[in-house]
């Protein structure tokens, strides 16, 4: 198992779809980043602002992460887990 250490804090969670078919959405509003080591599978996405992860339960949640986006990138690439 691979591990990266993020700074992060929950920003939403995915409960699914409503009969619309619309995504359900929790806002969280977690007022501080905290440190955690995060499994690379659970990581379906990164993007400028959010880490999209799998959660235990099989939802989803997006994460708010303190670094710099390109600088994430670059430590991605270093550990050889970007193409």
């Amino acid at each position: 198992m691979s591990f990266i250490s993020l700074k992060v804090r929950a920003a939403f969670i995915v409960h699914g779809y409503d009969e619309h078919n619309r995504e359900v959405i929790e806002q969280v509003s977690d007022p501080d980043f905290v440190e955690k080591l995060v499994r690379i599978e659970r990581i379906q996405s990164i993007s400028e602002k959010y880490v999209l992860v799998t959660a235990s339960d099989g939802r989803l949640a997006y994460w708010e992460y303190a670094e710099d986006f390109a600088a994430l990138k670059a430590r991605l690439k270093a550990a050889g887990l970007l193409v």
